[in-house]
């Protein structure tokens, strides 16, 4: 007979049931070990060494790091343990900012909690003077290193899951910390504003940057009429805030909340999204029928969009051209209330409510603005929202529920399942599925709930055997278009997500340690759209107006779609690769953009300092690195002494460096 493989836990037997280390199995016996450098899904770090535990014969070892063995004999709870980690903890606090009561993170913060755990009432270390400036250059995120505990959360989040890897430590010892890349602001570089490292910090280091004052500026200023989106996300998340199960629909009482609050009237994204099924769904039958810029990717996401304007500018022909719902919807708005109000744009302030902190960044983008004033004006989180009902003093589970203004708070399921990983690609499927079947009626079902990874389908629509990706995590993004450039694989439609499992694991929401909550929130949002007496966007009857009475297809065009460019990944001044300064008599400039990168830049910089150090020209030259001089499809890109050399080989560069110096 089989004997079940167990590790007694504080004298507790416990199964290894598929477990990966010692920590998941002391969690799996319901005991709370702390941790601030643990994440499930990302590699194993060790630093914080909270979870250290004591093995019987092995003395103390980090849970997080060890297999379980059959036969192990583990205390989570001695006197040695506990006196270790109230250490770790104490000097933690002395080396962190204690403005606790003005933190953002304040009663969210895992330091707070975990000092709470350990029963610390004083720290016994001296407290350590951090005067280091917060860094505002992001739209979407605020980074403040005096709060830093050094666990390397962000770190790994930004490389592992994102492959974007902005942020890594610097320096040694008690100089250690986290930076961006050349110790530049967030806004500076090839930060994509998705807010899953805000998520995974565990203190007040990364936090959404806020816009609830100037919110209530405008809800106080009696010129202007303040109007309000509410994304589909959102209501699956917020009453987590409040004390409701992960993916109780709120809609009701949000609504209610937001009217006490003064806005004058309140809507839905799912609106806009509808109207981005139409516009989205028509491009791709239309490109599928032509056999023209596929695969085609979606667009809704402004993480995936700038990490696609980055690292794959080749790549953007493949993009949809709609805009996503948040700014469909200003777009729509400013356009046509303002007429049926009788007011100015300026008059007329458009605020979004988003799980999402990328959204920030999109909102300021300056094509979503006409003559300098932006279709939506600002963009809050779910956290940021719960933050206000708080400060309105509204308890939000007594509050009766309300309901959407007219008639941009109407939608169909459609609209509402594009908060989830695979809700967009199915919202298209069942717009495509009617045209191509001759309205033989909706179908539904086409793609399940995905919470990471890359999940593939092939659907059958009438002569047309179409094949679909579903992509959450940039990295994964990444590794699917390696293989779409290779030939490896073929698509005629991808969405791509930024945050793992979509928007409802967006930067912007609560964050919570239930690993079921993601998944929670994404089925009730599938379960609204079983609710809802329409599921395809085409079905709505306010879009059909909309179409018949105002958006000509030229107006369609302007408000709906918009165009992208390849993005310089570091916005700042070149980055010398020469040690030496002053005159030179020769200066080269390289760019190290990604598509010159990937065309053979650094292979031509490495030839060509072999060159110079052969050639005795080390002290008369200075060498720098662009990372974008906007010429993508001409890499590599030289300069020397001003004059550019597109397609630049290590022979045209030697012939024009020589030119240069006689």
């Amino acid at each position: 007979m089989y004997k079940k493989q167990t590790v007694t836990i504080d004298k507790m037997s416990v199964p290894i049931e598929g477990e990966r280390n010692l920590l998941e199995l002391v969690r799996k016996a319901r005991i709370d070990l702390p941790t601030f450098c643990y994440h499930s899904d990302m590699s194993v770090y060790g630093a914080c060494r909270m979870c250290m535990v004591e093995l019987e014969g092995g003395g103390v070892i980090p849970a997080c790091s060890t297999p379980p063995a059959d036969g192990m004999i583990v205390k989570t709870n001695t006197k040695q343990l506990r006196d270790m980690r109230k250490m770790i903890v104490e000097l933690m606090l002395a080396n962190h900012d204690q403005n606790c009561t003005t933190c953002p993170k304040s009663g969210d913060c895992k330091l707070q909690k975990i000092a709470r755990q350990m029963g610390i009432d004083k720290v016994r270390f001296q407290q350590v003077n951090r005067d280091k400036i917060a860094d505002l250059s992001s739209d979407s995120i605020i980074r403040d290193p005096s709060k830093c505990v050094l666990c390397g959360d962000c770190v790994r989040v930004c490389n592992e899951i994102q492959s974007v890897g902005v942020l890594d430590f610097a320096n040694r010892g008690a100089d250690a910390e986290v930076v961006a890349c050349f110790n530049k602001g967030l806004g500076e570089v090839e930060c994509v504003n998705c807010g899953q490292c805000v998520k995974v910090c565990p203190v007040g280091a990364l936090i959404p940057k806020y816009q609830i004052n100037e919110v209530w500026d405008a809800l106080h200023d009696d010129e202007k009429y303040v109007v309000v989106q509410i994304a589909p996300a959102v209501r699956v998340a917020l009453g987590e805030y409040f004390g409701y199960k992960p993916g109780t629909t709120t809609t009701g009482q949000m609504i209610t909340a937001l009217r006490l609050m003064g806005f004058d009237q309140v809507y839905d994204t799912a609106f806009s999204a509808d109207l981005t099924v139409i516009e989205e769904g028509n491009e791709f039958l239309e490109r599928a029928a032509k056999g023209e810029n596929l695969p085609q990717f979606t667009s809704c996401c402004p993480a995936w969009v700038k990490f696609a304007e980055q690292y794959y500018p080749d790549m953007l022909p493949n993009l949809s051209s709609c805009r996503s719902p948040q700014q469909m919807f200003g777009s729509v708005v400013k356009e046509y209330l303002t007429d049926e109000l009788k007011i100015s744009r300026e008059k007329l302030v458009v605020v979004s409510i988003m799980p999402c902190t990328a959204k920030k960044y999109e909102a300021n983008r300056p094509e979503f603005s006409a003559e300098g004033n932006k279709d939506v004006d600002y963009v809050l989180t779910t956290q940021e929202l719960s933050l206000m009902i708080r400060e309105r003093g509204l308890t939000f589970n007594r509050l009766e529920p309300g309901s959407f203004d007219m008639p941009y708070g109407f939608k169909t399921g459609a609209g509402v399942i594009f908060g989830s990983s695979g809700g967009v690609s199915e919202a298209v499927l069942r717009y495509a599925a009617e045209k191509l079947s001759k309205g033989k009626g909706i179908q539904t079902g086409f793609t399940e709930i995905s919470t990471g990874g890359v999940k593939t389908l092939s659907v059958q629509m009438g002569d047309k055997d179409l094949r679909l990706a579903i992509v959450s995590g940039l990295a994964s993004a990444r590794a699917l278009i390696d293989k779409i450039r290779i030939g490896e694989d073929r698509y005629d439609l991808i969405e791509v997500m930024a945050c793992c499992g979509g928007c409802v694991n967006g930067g912007g929401q609560p964050i919570t340690e239930e690993k079921t909550a993601v998944e929670g929130r994404a089925r009730e949002l599938f379960d609204n759209d079983k609710m809802l007496q329409f599921h395809s966007a085409q079905d709505n009857p306010y879009i059909k107006e909309l179409y018949d009475d105002k958006l000509t297809p030229e107006q369609a065009h302007h408000l709906l779609h918009t165009e992208y460019s390849n993005r310089k990944r570091i916005n700042s001044e070149d980055v010398s690769l020469t040690e030496t300064a002053g005159d030179k008599n020769l200066k080269l400039n390289i760019c190290f953009g990604t598509s010159c990168f990937l065309r053979g830049a650094q292979e031509l910089y490495t030839r060509l300092m072999e060159y110079v150090r052969e050639n005795g020209l080390e002290s008369d030259t200075e060498f720098t690195a662009s990372f974008c001089t906007e010429r993508c499809k001409k890499g590599p890109v030289l300069r020397v002494n001003g004059k550019t050399i597109e397609h630049c080989t290590y022979e045209l560069a030697v012939n024009e460096i020589q030119k240069a110096l006689h």
